[in-house]
């Protein structure tokens, strides 16, 4: 059995510029007086709600995507991310700042011989001495020399939080424990600090790489606040001292936890942790 079909005179074809069919015996029209979008939704809206409040709550002053927005390709995304990020070195190197693998190629990081001194670098560990004392708030010493120090401690759980983030250089760190014994005992003024490593200068101007992790630190902060103001390098021999010279308070820190640079660690979260091994 054969199925027929008919097909009209004209191919099934329509003119695209024939004249619109009636809508409700009316033409459309288009024009300031009637706009279309309003005149469409109070016309068309269902009837279980009222179409001029359905209007102005929904579709009144406000902007209506017909289609999704077109999306940008990852490629060009990609690609402007590279822009920028040249655009980025071009204005470091403009600006004169240099990045740290062009700092280690030339060398600024490296201390000749005769500048391995440990009276040279106690300016900066007074300055350190200010710092901490402005960091931590320590109350200027009594006036009485029998005073009970206990009672001008600082509270430990806020140094503690203040501390963990603290800028570490001009500071005397001691290596308590490590796994390494030939590091225990080494003590000095910590003249750079980085990720996994305190690079200090020893009171027998000698220049020491030790390793944060598998070790055990201890540090000392004034019990007292000192004065910001660094002693002159002429007299620094005579009368300047360290730390450990004055009454201080010390405390422990856990080379493997510390894994950070000091930029790095200003802006992180510790979590506390109850116990820690070598």
């Amino acid at each position: 059995m054969s199925l027929m079909s008919h097909r009209p005179a004209d191919g099934g074809r329509k003119d695209i510029y024939a004249e619109l069919p009636l809508i409700n015996n009316e033409r459309l029209k288009f024009d300031s007086v009637t706009p279309f979008v309003p005149s469409y939704v109070k016309r068309n809206v269902s009837l279980s709600m009222n179409p001029s409040q359905a209007y102005a709550s929904r579709v009144e002053g406000r902007q209506i995507l017909l289609d999704n927005p077109a999306r940008d390709s990852k490629t060009k995304k990609e690609r402007e991310e590279k822009r920028a990020k040249r655009a980025a070195e071009r204005a470091r190197k403009a600006a004169g700042v240099m990045g740290l693998q062009e700092g280690k190629r030339k060398g600024l990081w490296l201390l000749q011989k005769e500048d391995t001194k440990f009276s040279l670098f106690l300016p900066l560990h007074s300055l350190w001495l200010g710092y901490m004392s402005e960091l931590l708030g320590l109350s200027p010493p009594p006036p009485t020399r029998h005073a009970d120090p206990a009672a001008t401690i600082p509270g430990a759980a806020g140094m503690h939080a203040k501390l963990i983030k603290a800028d570490f250089h001009g500071s005397v760190v001691t290596v308590w424990k490590s796994k390494n014994p030939c590091l225990v005992g080494l003590s000095g003024i910590v003249v750079h600090e980085t990720e996994n490593t305190f690079k200090v200068i020893t009171p027998m101007d000698q220049l020491k790489l030790i390793p944060k992790q598998n070790s055990v630190f201890v540090f000392a902060v004034p019990l007292y606040a000192t004065s910001t103001v660094p002693p002159l390098p002429s007299s620094s021999v005579q009368t300047a001292q360290t730390v450990l010279d004055m009454p201080h308070i010390e405390f422990e820190l856990y080379g493997n936890h510390f894994c950070f640079r000091a930029a790095e660690r200003a802006g992180r979260k510790f979590k506390h942790k109850e116990t820690i091994e070598l």
